[in-house]
């Protein structure tokens, strides 16, 4: 893998991120510090979201200096350079699109940390060889943290990160099987929480996801 990065760090540190999938996200800032007073500073809007290079923007310009912004489902590297201008410190990719490597080629340019999505082990060595900063199992669902640590075998020092079926009762597991981080969904982020601004909750569901990774 490549030296380390500042968002890879704080993700090791962390040990969570959180992806967020909403038809619409009116204050992608209350979002980010509700998500950051529950302890999970890193998170990912995507674009299968409205506007998404507007919202990272606006983070970047409004929210508090210690949350981490990116830009998820990136297919094209058109899409990657529109993040990183927006202000993305991070790009995850949900598999490896045709111009995977133009993504980390544009993405390390601007210093940004890049998260190539896998499955199989000839992908993970696939992602590696590009130049991934670390690479997101998707979907975790399909495999189970026992998985984790079977490509631990090969891939001693990948950093894998899990996605896609990830909550309070398996997250741990999934650390414990060798993964760095894990990934928050919707168990954290619930769509009818963003469109009814119940930040509140949102801060409450980060905790506990917080609390169960230990």
């Amino acid at each position: 893998m490549n030296a380390s990065n500042p968002v890879i760090d704080t993700l090791r540190a962390d040990r969570a991120l959180v992806v967020v999938r909403a038809s619409r996200l009116e204050d992608p800032v209350a979002l980010c510090h509700a998500l950051a007073a529950g302890g999970i500073r890193t998170v990912e809007l995507t674009y299968t979201t409205p506007g998404l290079t507007n919202l990272l923007a606006d983070v970047t310009a409004r929210a508090e200096d210690d949350i981490v912004i990116g830009a998820g489902t990136v297919l094209t590297v058109d899409q990657a350079r529109a993040a990183l201008a927006a202000g993305a410190r991070f790009l995850v990719t949900p598999g490896l699109p045709a111009e995977a490597a133009e993504i980390v080629a544009a993405g390390h340019a601007a210093g940004a940390a890049v998260v190539l999505g896998a499955l199989t082990p000839t992908e993970v060595l696939t992602a590696t060889a590009l130049g991934a900063d670390a690479v997101k199992i998707f979907p975790a669902r399909a495999v189970g943290p026992r998985y984790f640590s079977d490509l631990r075998g090969p891939f001693p020092e990948v950093a894998l990160i899990p996605s896609g079926g990830v909550d309070d009762d398996n997250a741990a597991e999934f650390l414990r099987a060798g993964a760095i981080a894990v990934t928050a969904g919707t168990s954290v982020v619930k769509p009818a929480d963003v469109d009814e601004a119940r930040w509140e909750q949102i801060t409450t569901n980060a905790a506990r996801f917080r609390a169960a990774l230990r």
